[in-house]
C-alpha cells in the first residue's frame, strides 16, 4: 500500500505488546518511521536474547521511505537499529544523548559510514519531506525522553514516546503544562499514546522521591549494599550517585551497559556531578559499610553483574549481612529468573528490599491521573493507544473516552489505519511478526529452527543410523539419545530401539525412502512405550 492524500498509521511493533516499538506514518506517497526497537527473548524462543520487528513491509518500499525519527534512547525503541539501519539506508534522527547511544551501538557492527545519523536540537522543528516534526521534551526515566509534534497535511499527530510527569525530573527538563496546552490550542487530530500504566490509580512519582527512599533504606544497612536498576535509567544512577555521597560510601558501577550510559552521559553534558567511581578490588577491600555497588542483571539476565556476583563467578562478591536493593520494576515475564537470582541470593543470608519494602523505585510511564492530565492538555480528535498488550490499549482506548475524548482506535501490529481525512478507519493489514536474532543469524521466530528447537526442547532427540547392503542390515544399529527421560533403562531402552531399528530394516530394507520413515516411527514408538513422550527423531541410511 502507498499512502495517497490522506494519513496513514501502521504499528510494526509495539501494539500488542510491551516493547519492539515501530510506527509507520504515511502520507502523500512517502512513510516516516518512528522508533526501532527490540524486546527480550523468553521461554518460548530457546538460545535467543534477541527479538526483532519484521519489517518486511517496509522493506518491500524502501523508495518510499524517508528516514528513522527515535523518541529516546531505552532499548525497545533504538535497539533493532543495529540490525536495520543499513539495509534500510533512511537517514536517522535523534537528540545528542540518543544519538550518542545510537552512535556506539552502530561502531559496534562496524556501519557508521552506512548510516547517516543527524543529531536534532530539542529547539525547534525539521522537516522530512511532508513531515514537519517537533521534538517535545516529556520526563521519563532516561534524559532527552521526547514526545514528537508531527505536522502533516492532515493534522497534527502528538506521539509521546514513552513519558511521565515529573516536577523535578533528576536529569534534564520536561515542557510544562503550559507548553502542553499550547500544542492543544493549535489543534491536534491525534495523541499517540503510551499505555503502559494505564492500570495503575495513582500517578508515577517523581525521582526525587526516590532518592529520599533510597537514602532511609542504604543509611540503615551495616554491610555492603548492592542497588540493581536498568542500565538505561540515567536518572536513577544520577539519584544512586547522590544516595552514595548522602550515605557516606563510594561507589563502584558493574556492567558494560551502566559504563556506556554513564559514558554517553557524560559526554552530552548529564551526570556531571557523578561521583568518581572504585575499581572492583577496591571495592572489596573497602569495609563494607563504606561501598556501594551499582550493578546491572535486575531483571535477571544469566550473563549480567548480579547473576554472576551470586554466582560467585564476579571479581565482586556478597556475603551474610549484605543487601542487594532491586530499584527496578519486574518486566512481566522475567519473574522466574529474578527470583532464582533472589534465592541464590537469599541462601548466602544476603537481604533484598524491593520496592514492595520500600520506595526504591518509580516508573517512567504515566498512570490514570497523568494520563488524564495529558488528554486535558492535548485534547485530541483521536486517541490512538500504543506500548501496552491488547489489555492495556483497550483501557486506555476506554479511559480515554471517559475523560472526554470523542474517538479511539484499538489497533495491533500490522493495522492499517487511515486517520484523515474523514472519520479514521482501517484500510488494510500489512504483515507483522517476529524475528530472532540467533547468534549472529536473523531468523524468522516462528520459522524452521526456532520450531526445531522448541520440539528437542520439549521432547528430546534421538538419532539412529543403520548400514544396510542388498537390503539387509549390515552390523547392529546405532542408537544416540538427548534429553529423553531414560536414564535408569537406558541400556534396556537402546536395546529395546536398535531391536524396532533392526525390524524396520527387514520390513523395507529395500526401500530407502519408505525405510528411513519406519525407522523414525519405530524407534519413537519404542521411546513412547518406555518415556511417553514422543522425541525427534534423525534418521541416517548408509548403503554399502
Amino acid at each position: 500500500m502507498t499512502p495517497g492524500n490522506e494519513l496513514l498509521f501502521l504499528a510494526l511493533g509495539g501494539s500488542g505488546e510491551i516493547g519492539m516499538n515501530v510506527n509507520l506514518y504515511g502520507t502523500q506517497g512517502k512513510w516516516l518511521m518512528v522508533d526501532c526497537g527490540i524486546t527480550f527473548g523468553d521461554a518460548n524462543y530457546p538460545g535467543v536474547d534477541v527479538i526483532l520487528p519484521d519489517l518486511q513491509f517496509i522493506e518491500e518500499r524502501l523508495d518510499d521511505l524517508l528516514g528513522i525519527v527515535l523518541t529516546h534512547g531505552h532499548e525497545d525503541h533504538i535497539g533493532a537499529l543495529p540490525y536495520f539501519a543499513a539495509d534500510l539506508g533512511v537517514p536517522l534522527y535523534a537528540t545528542p544523548f540518543t544519538a550518542g547511544l545510537i552512535y556506539g551501538k552502530l561502531e559496534e557492527e562496524g556501519i557508521t559510514d552506512k548510516v547517516e545519523l543527524n543529531i536534532v536540537k530539542e529547539d525547534g522543528p525539521f522537516t522530512v519531506g511532508p513531515f514537519t516534526m517537533t521534538y517535545t521534551p516529556l520526563a521519563h526515566s532516561i534524559p532527552e525522553g521526547n514526545a514528537i509534534l508531527i505536522e502533516t497535511p492532515y493534522g497534527k499527530v502528538f506521539h509521546t514516546g514513552d513519558w511521565k510527569l515529573d516536577e523535578s525530573p533528576a536529569l534534564g527538563g520536561a515542557s510544562t503544562a503550559a507548553e502542553l496546552t499550547a500544542i492543544g490550542d493549535q489543534g491536534v487530530l491525534a495523541l499517540v499514546c503510551d499505555s503502559t500504566n494505564v492500570f495503575n490509580p495513582e500517578a508515577s512519582g517523581s525521582e526525587i522521591d526516590v532518592r529520599k527512599g533510597l537514602d532511609e533504606v542504604v543509611a540503615a544497612i551495616k554491610g555492603r549494599v548492592l542497588v540493581t536498576t536498568f542500565a538505561s535509567n540515567a536518572a536513577r544512577l544520577q539519584t544512586l550517585g547522590e544516595v552514595a555521597e548522602d550515605t557516606g560510601r563510594q561507589l563502584c558501577v558493574a556492567g558494560r551497559s551502566l559504563d556506556r550510559i554513564i559514558r554517553v552521559a557524560k559526554a552530552t553534558g548529564y551526570l556531571r556531578d557523578f561521583p568518581e567511581t572504585i575499581d572492583f578490588d577496591t571495592a572489596m577491600r573497602l569495609p563494607p559499610n563504606q561501598v556501594m555497588i551499582v550493578a546491572t542483571g535486575g531483571q535477571g539476565e544469566p550473563r549480567a553483574a548480579l547473576n554472576r556476583i551470586a554466582e560467585d563467578t564476579h571479581t565482586l562478591k556478597l556475603h551474610a549481612g549484605d543487601t542487594v536493593v532491586f530499584s527496578s520494576r519486574q518486566i512481566p515475564g522475567n519473574e522466574i529468573a529474578i527470583g532464582k537470582i533472589m534465592n541464590t541470593l537469599a541462601g548466602k543470608g544476603v537481604e533484598i528490599i524491593t520496592d514492595r519494602q520500600a520506595f526504591v523505585h518509580v516508573s517512567g510511564h504515566p498512570g490514570r491521573p497523568e494520563l488524564a492530565e495529558m488528554y486535558r492538555w492535548i485534547r485530541p480528535e483521536i486517541i490512538l493507544p500504543v506500548h501496552g498488550e491488547v489489555r492495556h490499549m483497550h483501557e486506555q482506548a476506554r479511559f480515554a473516552k471517559e475523560q472526554g475524548i470523542r474517538q479511539a482506535i484499538t489497533q495491533v501490529n500490522g493495522d492499517i489505519w487511515r486517520l484523515a481525512p474523514g472519520k479514521p478507519r482501517q484500510v488494510g493489514q500489512a504483515h507483522a511478526g517476529r524475528l530472532v536474532l540467533d547468534g549472529d543469524v536473523i531468523l524468522p521466530a516462528d520459522g524452521t529452527t526456532i520450531n526445531e528447537r522448541r520440539r528437542i526442547a520439549l521432547y528430546g532427540q534421538i538419532s539412529v543410523a543403520v548400514a544396510i547392503q542388498g537390503g539387509r542390515l549390515k552390523g547392529a544399529p546405532q542408537i544416540r539419545v538427548q534429553g529423553v527421560p531414560v536414564e535408569e533403562d537406558r541400556d534396556a531402552f537402546l536395546e529395546d530401539a536398535a531391536g524396532a531399528a533392526a525390524e524396520a530394516v527387514k520390513k523395507d530394507g529395500r526401500d530407502v525412502e519408505k525405510l528411513r520413515e519406519s525407522l523414525r516411527l519405530a524407534v519413537r514408538r519404542a521411546a513412547v512405550r518406555f518415556t511417553g513422550k514422543k522425541p525427534v527423531v534423525d534418521v541416517l541410511i548408509v548403503e554399502l
